[in-house]
């Protein structure tokens, strides 16, 4: 009989032990190392409101306490030319999340935007009411990759289809602009970030993207007293205080990441909407003042556009770098969908941003010859009026859309654009002028037109005979602003008292989507692909589509095509046709608009097209979109029509 030899209970539990243990770490390494290698990074994503780009210490502000955004600079990149979409909250922030240009969505203000007054010289076009939904977002691309989502704080861009819920974000926590100093901060500053913590900690198996738009400087501005005493030798007291709040919150998140131990594959973002308040509005005293730059919120000028952006992420970003060439926020979506590897065309379709990974993480320059463009048709609360502006290389042009004249500046030389050499380069203001005309014509950009109802004298005391944008923070006290332009200050408040902000859509309004349509002919189709979502692949001159739709009321309608088209590719010319019941019959009237297709760059390249208005009655109707001529080789992509009601 055979009989196994036993060894040693003692020896036989310590060799358990020892290849027990060598087991674990073996598989601990082939777990945890694929993972740290092939997991996307985490995004952070910090935004304030209304912060300048001369607010934080790291950008060369002496009475302002920002340790922890200045520790964050010398851990990571900081860019001294960052630009905002536009100078102003909603506008900027659309233009973040989508990487799109403020005006190619028709969403070029604030919502609900300022209203028309009898100051103004020129109407200002009526707004989107709410981001776009068809607008695809860098959560929904995020998300459609396996992200977590969440935003806390201010998202500003609508309800319903266009809450924050609804265009790609898991978690939506949104305090109130103000809170509690003591408990839940000035600008609920504290708030937001121990919800922005706690997602944070809830999602540690899986990438995520968290955004954080704090309220914060934004005014009303509210704050500990022993704090407001603690900087009484800042410019301005309140609004020290407020970034030392604001500063101490970011802190306590940067220290959640590095406890949850997710800090070296996460990549914090800070950056801030537009630039500083440096006229007074809704305090007696401006906010700040933005350095060395001209204006601030609600302005074309630097003051307006130039934006802090810091970006840290440890090992693959180098640390205490400065790039001075210029940037964009709507380059943030590019650059985060390349970081977690997602080709943007497949996700979002095409943008206007571009990526800057490669000078993130390859110490790359990013170009220093650029275009930039601005389009700003709308009176702001701060004093400046309907403009525009363009920027490429060191030249900068801004332009008065009221008075049809524009200041050329070469930033190289002077930064704080006070020096207009328009009458000097003629050639090449004539050039950026041609530049900004050409682009606003691509996107189909919203203009202005004449204000039948200006009174003259009300628009000269407001805007000739003083130009807010020349406002020095630098020259003057916080007080002495104060005190001299108060009158002014109480004019532009009462410009506006009773009068209505008007923006585009209402409720009754009919939308008419691509995945609801009914092509006819060889080739032409519904693409449902996400970033496509269109009725394409257009490439016959027979082929046509259709929709069905009930017309809710009689009435006078606008009608506007959400359509794109390629480069090389514009000139088609087609008919769309609507038929409506016909007034005390029983057969229908057939009406029609042309359209000539606007090249846009891209056939998902997405503008809104105004084509003109009708009257319409109630009642079953269809809409058919036919062309006449084929220029290229594709008529266009429709992702979506609309028929307004328009007030009579």
């Amino acid at each position: 009989m055979y009989r196994q030899k036993m060894m040693p209970k003692p020896l036989l539990l310590a060799l358990v032990w020892i290849l027990g243990a060598a087991t674990w770490c073996e598989n601990a390494t082939a777990q945890d190392q694929p993972a740290a290698q092939d997991r996307p990074p985490n995004v952070v994503l910090i935004l304030a409101d209304d912060l300048g780009v001369f607010d934080l210490g790291c950008y060369g502000r002496s009475d302002h306490k920002t340790p922890n955004l200045d520790r964050l600079a010398s851990e990571g990149i900081k860019h001294t030319s960052a630009y905002c979409g536009l100078p102003i909250c909603s506008a900027s922030r659309a233009s973040l999340l989508t990487s799109k240009y403020p005006a190619r969505l028709h969403l070029t203000s604030y919502l609900p935007g300022r209203a028309d007054a009898p100051s103004q010289r020129l109407l200002q076009p009526q707004i989107e009411p709410a981001l776009i939904p068809s607008a695809s977002t860098l959560a929904e691309a995020l998300k459609q990759s396996g992200y977590a989502t969440g935003i806390f704080g201010k998202w500003h861009l609508g309800g319903g289809d266009s809450a924050a819920t609804a265009q790609g974000f898991d978690v939506s926590i949104e305090p109130p602009g103000n809170g509690d100093p003591l408990t839940t901060g000035g600008k609920n500053e504290n708030l937001i970030t121990d919800k922005a913590i706690e997602f944070i900690q809830a999602n540690r198996d899986k990438p995520f993207f968290c955004y954080v738009p704090h309220h914060s400087p934004h005014i009303m501005l509210n704050e500990q007293p022993s704090k407001i005493e603690r900087n009484a030798q800042a410019w301005n007291p309140l609004y020290a205080a407020v970034i030392e709040s604001l500063d101490d919150s970011i802190g306590k998140l940067l220290t959640a990441i590095e406890q949850s131990g997710q800090a070296s594959n996460t990549i914090v973002i800070f950056s801030s909407d537009n630039g500083g308040l440096h006229v007074p509005e809704g305090h007696p005293t401006p906010a700040t003042y933005n350095g060395p730059h001209r204006a601030g919120k609600g302005y074309l000028y630097e003051g307006g556009l130039r934006i802090p952006l810091i970006v840290r992420w440890p090992g693959k970003i180098a640390q205490g770098r400065t790039i001075d060439a210029p940037v964009s926020l709507l380059d943030i979506l590019p650059t985060i969908l390349d970081a977690a590897r997602i080709e943007a065309g497949k996700s979002v379709g095409p943008v206007d941003g571009q990526s800057q990974f490669a000078a993130w993480t390859q110490n790359k320059t990013p170009a220093e010859d650029r275009v930039f463009f601005w389009h700003l048709p709308h009176y702001t609360n701060q004093g400046s009026k309907p403009s525009g502006a363009v920027r490429r290389g060191n030249w900068k042009w801004v332009e008065d859309y009221e008075m049809q004249t524009g200041e050329l500046f070469d930033l190289s030389s002077d930064p704080s654009e006070q020096n207009n050499l328009a009458k000097t380069q003629t050639e090449i203001a004539l050039q950026m002028h041609q530049l900004l005309v050409g682009w606003k014509s691509s996107i189909a950009a919203q203009e202005c037109v004449p204000n039948p109802r200006i009174q003259p004298e009300l628009h000269a005391e407001l805007y000739l005979e003083q130009n807010a944008s020349l406002i020095d923070g630098r020259t003057q006290t916080a007080k002495q602003i104060a005190e001299s332009w108060a009158p002014w200050r109480s004019g532009m408040n009462k410009a506006i008292e009773k009068q209505q902000t008007k923006l585009k859509k209402t409720p009754s309004g009919i939308t008419l989507l691509a995945r609801d349509s009914l092509p006819h002919g060889k080739r032409i189709r519904f693409e449902p692909e996400t970033y496509k979502n269109v009725v394409g692949y257009w490439t016959e001159v027979d082929d046509w589509v259709e929709w069905s739709m009930q017309i809710p009321k009689e009435g006078t309608y606008r009608v506007e095509l959400h359509c794109g088209c390629g480069s090389g590719n514009g000139g088609s010319m087609v008919d769309v046709q609507i038929d409506s019941p016909k007034a005390d019959s029983t057969e229908n009237l057939t009406q029609t608009l042309e359209w000539k297709v606007r090249e846009t760059g891209h056939f998902q390249n997405i503008v809104i097209e105004p084509l003109g208005v009708l009257k319409l009655q109630a009642g079953a109707g269809k809409l058919r979109v036919k062309p006449k001529t084929k220029a290229a080789a594709a008529v266009a992509d429709i992702r979506e029509i609309h028929l307004i009601p328009v007030s009579e």
